[in-house]
């Protein structure tokens, strides 16, 4: 959207809710590692990898903290993922 002066414009909100699944297959897809090297990271296998990526488990306090030591970010990042945005863009 424009302002009232020439040449300068206000900066487009986000428009997209993340789950945590997109972020979890976001992040790890920035990493550049599959499902499997990310289980290896992080102790979860990587069908359960799957299964929270694709939001069909509810990833919990365990696995929040796990995954978020894999990626080196904070836990916040993983489970709330409509506050911390641009934390998302800065881990990769």
């Amino acid at each position: 959207m424009k302002t009232g002066k020439k040449n300068e414009f206000l900066p487009a909100k986000p428009h997209v809710v993340l789950t945590t699944g997109e972020v979890i297959r976001m992040l790890r897809e920035l990493k550049g590692w599959t499902q499997t090297e990310l289980a290896k990271r992080c102790g979860i296998s990587a069908t359960n990898i799957s299964l929270l990526e694709n939001n069909k488990v509810e990833i919990g306090k365990k696995r929040v903290e796990q995954m978020a030591k894999a990626f080196d970010i904070h836990p916040a990042i993983i489970m709330f993922p409509e506050y911390e945005g641009k934390e998302i863009r800065k881990a990769a």
